[in-house]
This record gives structure tokens, sequence and C-alpha cells, in this order.
């Protein structure tokens, strides 16, 4: 099957291209070219006063039961999912593999995080209801550096695309929170890379993405929010996170969904952080970090799919970043950052997990929400 999307405007994951055709043969894209150039097609789809751009990407997901259909609904073609629990995780993984009208999914699997630490407090608020009972038992917990290996192994056999981390001592929850030591951490960081897995950490204080930092992971799965925006301290950590070549998950839309429900729903940091993560993340900005987008997002709020909607208007909105640039943060940079060489760009030879939309959103990111077609391997979607 050869498809083309003739006269529509480009964004290439990095920038826009002009008003092109683009060739799509089978599940890959075959050519983007001037338009009327490249002959006819087994499909015409009208692209004039349209933009054609990547499948988007959520950098940052938990998926449960409908997720992974929601997404792709929005034109999310692929989530980062940062915790799933193995019985789960294998009934999401069997239907993303086998069914093309679903986003794709990676995820960290089973997390790192110490015994009673965050966030088996939120599993049990959710057991009973969106988890079943036999799905959280058998928890694996490190405690002592030696048995890091034998975690990682077993994230392994499992299938884990990355490691998680959680760092996190409680502060942000006015409690105390059993948290991973700085020798535990370090472990497990060196053993998922001597395994060649990727680590990110979960920290949402200045104090517990130090302990990141220093245990060597490779991404932070949020913005800090402890700091005050003009707090010297905050750009002299985006410094070194910029030197140590961390990558950050943004995740603006969770931190304003907490503030706007409260207490409504479980959450790993209280309402009121929401102007804190901004000014982190306009520091990791200011520093040139790699920014990737990503949502948090879950049954309750930030909403699978149109949760990165919102998430692309905050970065513009309050954080600063240019349409095209938080375009790049939900494209490019997070296929890059999470070894997906196949996605993410516009370009002969790659996915064509494709998004096309009314307008233009590389003026404006909203123009997102006008979906026009949404194609995952090739397969255009039912509307």
């Amino acid at each position: 099957m050869r498809t083309r999307i003739h006269g529509v405007r480009v964004f290439d994951g990095e920038r826009g291209t002009g008003v092109q055709d683009v060739f799509l043969e089978d599940d890959l894209v075959a050519a983007v070219c001037a338009p009327g150039t490249a002959g006819a097609a087994d499909v015409e789809v009208d692209g004039r006063g349209r933009t054609l751009l990547p499948g988007l990407i959520d950098a940052h997901t938990h998926v449960f039961d409908g997720s992974l259909a929601e997404a792709l609904r929005h034109g999310v073609t692929t989530e980062i999912d940062m915790f799933c629990l193995p019985r789960p995780l294998a009934r999401h993984r069997r239907l993303a593999a086998e069914r093309d009208d679903v986003a794709d999914l990676r995820s960290a699997g089973l997390l790192a995080t110490a015994p009673g630490g965050h966030p088996t407090q939120l599993l049990a608020a959710l057991t009973g209801t969106l988890l079943d009972p036999e799905d959280v038992t058998g928890l694996d917990f490190v405690t002592d550096p030696e048995r890091a290996p034998d975690f990682v192994k077993a994230r392994l056999a499992e299938g884990s695309d990355f490691l998680k981390l959680v760092i996190d001592d409680g502060t942000m929850h006015g409690t105390g929170l059993p948290v991973m030591t700085p020798a535990v951490a370090g472990a497990l960081t060196a053993a998922a890379h001597a395994a060649g897995l990727p680590v990110v950490a979960h920290a949402v204080t200045a104090a517990d993405v130090v302990t990141a930092l220093d245990a060597g992971v490779d991404g932070l799965a949020h913005v800090w929010a402890d700091l005050d925006p003009q707090d010297p301290a905050s750009g002299r950590l985006a410094r070194r996170v910029r030197d140590q070549g961390v990558f950050v998950v943004s995740t603006l839309a969770y931190f304003e969904a907490v503030d706007a429900q409260g207490s409504g729903a479980p959450a790993c940091v209280p309402p009121g952080r929401y102007p804190a993560a901004v000014g982190a993340l306009r520091a990791l900005r200011g520093a040139g970090v790699p920014l990737l987008a990503g949502t948090d997002a879950t049954p309750f709020t930030p909403a699978h799919g149109s949760g990165l909607h919102r998430e692309l208007e905050l970065l513009t909105r309050d954080g600063g970043l240019r349409p095209a640039e938080a375009l790049t943060a939900a494209t490019t940079l997070p296929a890059r950052h999470s070894g997906l060489t196949d996605r993410g760009r516009i370009a002969p030879g790659l996915r064509a997990d494709l998004l096309l939309v009314e307008g233009d959103p590389t003026r404006e990111v909203s123009a997102l929400g006008a979906i026009v077609d949404v194609w995952r391997r090739g397969r255009r979607q039912a509307r």
C-alpha cells in the first residue's frame, strides 16, 4: 500500500521543511519530496493547509487498561512508562505489539525503591480498584548494594527497557519516607549500565536530585519543585545537570493538575508546587539541558494523550519554549534519549508514526488539538 500526503506543511521533528509530498509504503516513510515529483499512490490524503509531524512521544506515563488506546486517539504514538507492575505490563506489551490501534510502549517495568518508600503508599490506594491485589504481590526491593546486580538481572528478564530509581525522602509529602541510600542508588546505576540499561530517577527535591546525579543517572523523571524560582541554587543545579549530560522530563501538566485537585488523587507532591516547577524548568532550559515533554499521565489526571497537548501548551506559555522547541521535546528528543532510532522524525526509512493536524503547531501548539489523521506503523486510524 502506497499513500501520498500531498501539499502538506512538514515539521520533521526538529524544524519546518516547507510544503512537501510525503509517501508512505506499508509501515515506513518512503519519500519526502517536492509536491508532484514522485508519482502517484494507492491512497491520496489532502495535506493542504495542514501540518504533518512525527507521532508524539510522552516521555513519562503510567499505563493502565485503556491508556494506550486513549493516547493514540490524541496523536501520541509511543508512551514511555515509568513504572508498571509485572503482570499488567505483560498484558500491555502484548497489546502494543499485536495491534496498531493503540500507542506503542516502552517501560521501566518494576521500579527500584526502598521498602515502604515511594510509591508504595500510593499502590495501597489503588489496590482493589485500578489494581488487582495479586498485581501488587511480590514487590522487589534493594537494601544492600551487593544485591543490585540481581535486581537488574530480574528487570532484564521482565523485558525492562530502562531502570527507574526512586529517590524520595518524603519531604514533599510533609512526612518521612524510607529512602534509597546513596550507596544503593550508585550500585543500581552501575549494575544497570553494565547490563546496557539507561537509568532514570524520580527525584522531586533539589537534595534528592543531587543524590541521583551523584549516582550517575542518565535522566530525571521530573523537574525539582522545592526551590524558589529566584533561588540561585536552581541555576547551579541546572548547570550540573547539563555538565553531566543528563536529560530531564518536564511534567508541568502533572504539577498543574496536583495544584488544581489538591489531594483528590494519589500524588507524589503537595499542591502549590507549580511555580517552583516552572522555575526549575526555566533554569534547565537556560542551562541548555535536554528537555523531554512528559506528563506523568495516569487514569486520574493528567490524562493520557490530551495531557501531552496540555504539557506542550504549558511549556510554551510558562516554560519559555518556542512552539517548534516544544514539538521537538515531544518527538525527536524523547526518541533519541530512549534509544528509539526508528521514530521521532519524518525521514525516509523511519516508521510511519505520524500526526496530521489542521493549521500550524509550529506557530501555536494548540493546533495539535485539530487532529485530521493519525498513522501508527503506517496504519491510518479511524477517526
